[in-house]
């Protein structure tokens, strides 16, 4: 690829800043694109784009709504090569995991038209039989997506899938590091007929210019997919208005392998999700609670799947080296290196699949998001309170569970304090609402939950009989 600058879309033109950003292939090393770096005039020209795009495509009818978004998901199948081909430079993915991300933009938006039309807005009942009340739902208004770099179109699917059936316009925020497929995406919108100002995507580093955005009294809606940290300081700079948040950030899954599980099964499953997409998922297991009579053959079964899987780079080398100390930490503190351990030869950022045996609550590796290619296996006895161990953490986005008692099953799913708990296996889809509680964030991603948070609820009451 030419690294030539890639513009920002904003109300439908190519945009571009006296600054640039270098965009790396992290399979490579190589820079293989600029994008302009944000400055105030452009998101002062975002915002202002978002809000006439917003008029116009709120009133726009949900049947030509409909029409358009759907034309818009043809148009960008028909660019389904190129697309994908810039998704894996910047993001060094193999091509089932590009093809996976990218049609899940694909499945988002033609999901989300058909669900909006599902959407109920009902009668409700007056106890005096005087007044007929109904529930009416609008378009909420303009929508600033703030995304992360693991999976670029999936996460824009996310939000401009619910975004545009619902009539609101966007400013999506890509990460810096992965930029190019979204914008490409953007670029595309005009030719599918999509009012200028409705799709903008701009790109930047600086927090304090991006303050530009999130102070304005624009903005109905901030979302974003990102850490806890990240989503702390979005929270702060965002609270000089009233503003509707949706924030999927970080997590720490545990995982609760029970003494009469299906052992081989367990393990393959979770080292497959821990291993996908080289450990940079969010509800990626990090924390594996294996009863202790199960326990060597867990991780003998885990050492032998783990050696079968192939994997990406990691998105930096400050990523690599920051999952890398999670491992020293873990090792320094008595923990054990079943498979990998180490920095895989280069060009690129990457790392061998690594397992950790014999690891406890306090270690690091425990604590915290790892957000990489290490599964550490934890032992527990019935002595311990398995339940109260999958929720020490701050965190709640996602946990798992492999028993085949249903009632051990049931239970586990109840009282772990996680948006969601699947139970042996993992299952994630469009239709099933995605989000966490505590630290994890608020709201839903995927699924009608989802659309509703792009929707107002006004209540609606009209006067049939006067009072008696």
């Amino acid at each position: 690829m030419s690294t030539k600058t890639i513009p920002m879309v904003i109300n439908g033109a190519a945009t571009v800043t006296a600054r640039t950003i270098d965009v790396i292939n992290p399979s490579t090393e190589a820079v293989i694109a600029q994008v302009p770096e944000a400055d105030a005039p452009s998101l002062i020209a975002a915002l202002e784009a978002a809000e006439h795009g917003f008029a116009l495509w709120s009133q726009t009818a949900p049947a030509k709504r409909k029409y358009i978004i759907l034309a818009y998901a043809g148009l960008l199948e028909k660019h389904r090569v190129g697309i994908i081909a810039r998704l894996r430079e910047e993001t060094g993915k193999p091509q089932d995991n590009a093809e996976y991300d990218f049609g899940m933009l694909i499945t988002c938006l033609r999901f989300f038209v058909e669900e909006f039309e599902r959407l109920d807005q009902p009668v409700l009942h007056d106890p005096e039989g005087r007044f007929l009340h109904y529930v009416q739902r609008q378009p909420l208004g303009v929508v600033v997506g703030m995304l992360a770099w693991n999976f670029p179109l999936l996460n824009v699917g996310y939000k401009l899938g619910p975004a545009l059936a619902a009539g609101c316009s966007v400013i999506i925020k890509p990460s810096h590091l992965t930029p190019l497929a979204t914008l490409a995406v953007a670029a595309l919108a005009k030719e599918a007929g999509i009012p200028d100002g409705v799709v903008n995507v701009v790109t930047g580093t600086d927090h304090e210019v991006w303050k530009t955005v999130l102070e304005s009294d624009i903005p109905a809606m901030i979302t974003m997919i990102g850490s806890t940290r990240a989503g702390r300081e979005v929270t702060r700079s965002s609270s000089t208005s009233v503003k509707h948040l949706s924030l999927e950030l970080g997590g720490n899954a545990p995982v609760l392998v029970y003494a009469d599980a299906d052992v081989q099964d367990a393990a393959q499953k979770v080292v497959d999700l821990k291993f996908s997409n080289s450990g940079q998922v969010c509800v990626s297991p990090n924390r594996c609670f294996v009863h202790e009579s199960v326990y060597e053959e867990f991780v003998s079964a885990a050492k032998k799947r783990a050696a079968t899987v192939k994997m990406g780079p990691l998105i930096t080398d400050r990523a690599r080296q920051n999952v890398l100390g999670f491992v020293g930490s873990a090792v320094a503190a008595g923990a054990g290196i079943v498979c990998g351990g180490k920095a895989a030869k280069g060009p690129g950022y990457f790392m061998e699949p690594t397992i950790l045996r014999d690891v406890r609550t306090n270690m690091k590796v425990s604590c915290e998001e790892i957000f990489g290619p290490v599964l550490p296996i934890i032992k527990y006895t019935d002595a311990d309170d398995e339940i109260a161990l999958a929720n020490d953490t701050e965190y709640g986005l996602a946990a798992y569970v492999f028993t085949t008692n249903l009632a051990k099953g049931l239970r586990a799913a109840r009282d772990i304090k996680s948006g969601s708990v699947c139970v042996n296996e993992v299952h994630y889809s469009v239709q099933l609402p995605h989000g966490g509680l505590k630290q994890s964030g608020v709201g839903k991603d995927c699924s009608r939950y989802s659309l509703a948070e792009y929707l107002t609820l006004k209540r609606i009451t009209v006067q049939i009989d006067k009072a008696p």
